[in-house]
């Protein structure tokens, strides 16, 4: 039937069928009334762009803006997205009943579609419950690594974090983790989504969140979680009479996000004073309203009222994190007076080198070595490799994203193995394995210690970093990316390396730079190994290939699994001893010159450059 007001005969069945079926089943009057008008208004364009397509739930759960139809995060899709969630987790846990799930959110809010974080938290409660699943339900905002240490902690069979992390405002997020503390991987993604499409009818109770009110399956662990994470975070504090007496001040931001108490308690539970808040960003604010993006990764734009604090207080160094604070960026003022933010991979080689001499010192015995491992993704710097080599311990690398590091950090941990630290270049870092994904409360506090140790030998972050390139070998980097909103050009772009010198045959040059290596996760062929097979998992659905060069250089090319990009990850590894970083910049600067002369071919392909 067409839906009330009709759209004209034009209207394609399956968008009446979609919309007809919202107005049947959505009781959000904000976005029910947008629908209905939509309807009334015969606005073709945005009724496709409501109810075109279902947001695609994967391995990161799901992403999207807040408002009306199925394409987008509110009321109505949260509580299908749940229903699925809630029938999958059934037919893999006999035990869910006892066990339950752990909701976490943020302080994202819609007001024109009436969507906000806490209240699709309480949606997904009502759904496990009325099923008779135990919910241990934040009772207020958190980071969201409390939701992946709550599932730990309590044995739990899965959490959900309400969240889009960085994204700009209007975005909201679903992220799911599995029984064993880490994200999901495939192929959980594609049975979660299958069951969603079977449970789309709200169930009898669906809407009614009033049944949490006194129901003895609602648990609010929030004061307890609270407890024991800082409690397992003081483990990581070794240098308690330093941050007592240190005379290094900090500046924090939780860019109006969650991180502001949270960091506060964890430089209590490391006996520092409390590090100076930016007022203006201190409070969860879903409007953002100070920053054009609310993403550290963005540097200095994001940073200028720290840096106007610290100037003001005398601070040197500033930690910020992004807001549902699981990443972290440092920045530190130099002698110069300019300020420093480091990259992810500088912060990597540092919070590495940190947590492995701290282990160091308290473990003589150095049998235990073998039992050391390190994690970092594919794209990021290889630094840990290094220090691996010349240390005597573990590392390994992963595909690109923390459900990867935080499986594998699991898997090793099962075989009894320690794992001391993963990262990647994305500014995040898992500093402690209560939680198998990247954490910012917990690395801005060890980034604190760790500032205030060198402090006290009289050196500061910049130049310890130096030290690690001059006795590891310097690692430098540099990455950007080309948008490119057409999928076919992307194709042509990375099938003409796969056939560039003839058919089947990937180039041996690029530039003056000759190629040594090359591996292709799209295909699954690397020429590095014996059987010319890449040992890492491939995925047909996302391009990636990564060339090695003979003068010590890494480029990795790869689309974005998120947003319109092509990007690249470059790196030059100089051994111990060649230590002119000004010689190595400039030659990493050509390499990549080269390459998106000869590789990425902007004007052929038609492709936008970063803007600066």
């Amino acid at each position: 039937a067409a839906a009330p007001g009709g759209c004209g005969p034009g209207m394609d069945t399956r968008l009446d069928q979609e919309t007809a079926r919202w107005l049947r089943w959505d009781k959000n009057p904000l976005t029910l009334e947008s629908v209905k008008q939509l309807i009334a208004d015969g606005n073709k364009k945005e009724l496709q762009k409501c109810f075109g397509a279902r947001m695609e739930f994967g391995t990161a759960g799901l992403r999207a803006a807040m408002g009306p139809g199925i394409s987008h995060m509110n009321d109505l899709t949260i509580i299908q997205t749940t229903q699925g969630f809630c029938r999958y987790l059934e037919k893999q846990f006999s035990d869910l009943k006892q066990r339950g799930v752990v909701i976490g959110f943020d302080a994202r809010a819609h007001p024109p579609s009436g969507g906000n974080s806490r209240r699709f938290a309480r949606l997904a409660a009502t759904t496990f419950i009325t099923q008779g699943i135990p919910v241990y339900l934040f009772s207020d905002i958190t980071p969201t690594p409390f939701v992946p240490y709550t599932v730990l902690r309590l044995k739990l069979c899965a959490g959900i974090m309400v969240t889009a992390s960085h994204n700009p405002k209007q975005d909201n997020g679903y992220k799911v983790y599995w029984d064993n503390g880490a994200q999901i991987t495939s192929p959980h993604d594609k049975g979660i989504s299958q069951a969603i499409e079977e449970n789309l009818e709200p169930w009898p109770q669906a809407w009614d969140d009033s049944l949490l009110q006194g129901s003895p399956l609602l648990h609010d662990q929030s004061a307890s979680i609270n407890k024991s994470y800082f409690e397992d975070l003081k483990k990581y504090c070794f240098h308690r009479s330093v941050n007592r007496e240190t005379k290094v001040k900090f500046v924090h931001t939780s860019v109006h996000g969650v991180g502001h108490n949270f960091v506060q308690s964890a430089f209590k539970a490391f006996d520092f004073a409390p590090p100076e808040a930016v007022p203006e960003q201190k409070d969860p604010d879903p409007e953002f309203p100070t920053v054009k993006y609310p993403n550290p990764e963005e540097g200095k734009g994001v940073l200028t009222l720290s840096f106007a604090l610290a100037d003001k207080t005398k601070a040197k160094i500033v930690l910020a994190n992004d807001p549902d604070a699981d990443r972290l960026a440092v920045a530190e003022k130099q002698d110069s007076g300019e300020w420093r933010v480091f990259s992810g991979n500088e912060l990597g080689a540092l919070l590495g080198w940190w947590l492995f001499t701290s282990w160091k010192e308290k473990n003589q015995d150095h049998s235990a070595l073998k039992d050391i491992y390190m994690l970092s993704s594919t794209v990021s710097s290889k630094i840990l490799r290094a220090i691996a080599l010349k240390e005597g311990f573990h590392f390994e690398e992963t595909l690109t994203g923390f459900k990867w590091m935080g499986n594998r950090a699991r898997q090793l941990i099962d075989q009894g193995k320690n794992v001391l630290f993963a990262f990647e270049e994305a500014i995040g870092y898992m500093c402690c394995p209560f939680v198998l994904d990247k954490d910012g409360v917990s690395a801005a506090v060890i980034s604190a210690e760790l500032a205030s140790f060198l402090a006290t030998k009289n050196l500061t972050l910049s130049q310890q970093l130096k030290a690690i390139y001059v006795e590891y070998g310097y690692h430098i980097t540099k990455a950007s990316y080309f948008i490119c909103h057409d999928q076919g050009t992307i194709k042509k772009l990375f099938d003409n390396l796969r056939n560039y010198d003839g058919k089947n045959n990937y180039p041996k040059t690029c530039g003056r730079f000759a190629i040594s290596g090359i591996r292709d996760l799209t295909t699954g062929y690397d020429d590095s190994q014996p059987d010319k097979k890449a040992i890492l998992p491939t995925s047909k659905s996302s391009q990636m290939i990564t060339f090695t060069f003979a003068n010590g250089g890494v480029a990795t090319m790869r689309t974005s699994g998120t947003e319109p990009k092509i990007k690249y990850y470059s790196e030059l590894c100089a051994p111990p001893g060649n230590s002119d970083p000004e010689q190595l910049k400039k030659e990493l600067n050509e390499l990549v010159s080269a390459l998106e002369e000869h590789f990425f071919q902007p004007q052929k392909y038609n492709l936008q450059p970063k803007a600066e």
